[in-house]
């Protein structure tokens, strides 16, 4: 019978029945920071930097030959967005040569605040590119850093 009441009782308090008892030791969830991607993401089409390809790359399954491309951000948002992602921060980027676009690939938009959460290497000066083959060979990274944003587009070889 005692066993039984112990049961019970712990039973109840992990159910909440003794508000006073479960509440004591709570504490409110941290308050999470606001990502400022959503604020920072630029909207509509943005010309960003010419990038410049030693080896010719894919882009959304088109060969890109060597070259240098000028590198335009669209208005159209890639989906469907990962989940847990703040919206608008995957779009679409148009290589372009002599005013024509030769492909286009979807970019992630990364605020300058949250870069070292997602990039540990050194990155490029504001308003330039890097463009550097990946460990393996199976990417090539295009990192852009302009206006406060960080782009990332990877390719792969062709």
């Amino acid at each position: 019978m005692i066993k039984q009441l112990v049961l019970v009782g712990a039973l109840m308090g992990a159910l909440g029945a003794g508000p006073a008892y479960a509440q004591a030791g709570h504490t409110a969830p941290k308050t999470q920071p606001n990502t400022a991607a959503s604020a920072n993401a630029p909207t509509g089409e943005v010309t960003l930097v010419p990038v410049h390809f030693g080896k010719a790359v894919k882009a959304d399954g088109k060969m890109l030959a060597a070259g240098t491309y000028q590198v335009r951000l669209t208005a159209q948002a890639a989906t469907p967005d990962a989940k847990g992602e703040s919206q608008g921060l995957e779009r679409w980027v148009e290589f372009l040569q002599k005013g024509q676009v030769k492909g286009r690939e979807v970019v992630s938009i990364v605020p300058q605040s949250e870069i070292t959460q997602v990039q540990k290497d050194t990155p490029p000066h504001a308003g330039a590119a890097k463009v550097e083959m990946l460990k393996g060979g199976d990417y090539v990274r295009v990192w852009i850093n302009k206006g406060g944003n960080h782009y990332l587009i990877h390719l792969p070889p062709a």
